[in-house]
């Protein structure tokens, strides 16, 4: 008899990540990028894979940027997509580029980043993620969990409205 799956929609316990893991992610996932590939800039997802992206290209010594990824709600669709703001920064041209967000799920953002990035006339594009939650394989993970990130920063946030 062949083992049961767990249900698609089953809850997901939450990971709440402090300021110290963060580095330590943050590090970890540096020197993957490090061992494998040779980034001449890093770009972040605005918003929440900016702080990731600057602490990377900050271990890494390399030139940082952020590209803005928002999702907007559209009334025909039941869930949000997400959408490029603004342009691509021009720096990505003829060079090699890392991608940082701070989690990946479906890809989607990740995918219309570095569509963006490529469109800008980057020479190559990688991508890194703090967390891999989905199916979606980036280039670089420092760790996989099907659990709800909860990052410092949304931790501070979350304290702040109480």
């Amino acid at each position: 008899m062949a083992p049961r799956r767990k249900p698609a929609d089953r809850t997901r316990g939450v990971f709440q990540v402090d300021w110290p893991l963060f580095g330590e992610l943050s590090r970890a996932l540096a020197l993957k990028v490090a061992r494998e590939y040779d980034p001449e800039i890093v770009v972040g997802v605005a918003t929440a894979g900016v702080v990731p992206g600057a602490v990377v290209a900050a271990i890494l010594g390399r030139e940082f940027h952020s590209i803005l990824v928002s999702r907007r709600f559209h009334a025909e669709s039941p869930r949000e997509t997400p959408a490029i703001f603004g342009a691509a920064p021009v720096e990505v041209r003829n060079r090699r580029v890392l991608v940082v967000d701070e989690t990946c799920d479906s890809g989607e953002t990740l995918r219309m980043a570095v569509a963006a990035i490529v469109n800008a006339g980057a020479a190559d594009v990688r991508t890194a993620v703090g967390f891999r939650t989905g199916t979606y394989e980036p280039d670089f993970s420092a760790l996989e969990t099907e659990s709800t990130i909860v990052l410092p920063w949304d931790e501070d946030l979350l304290a702040s409205d109480a």
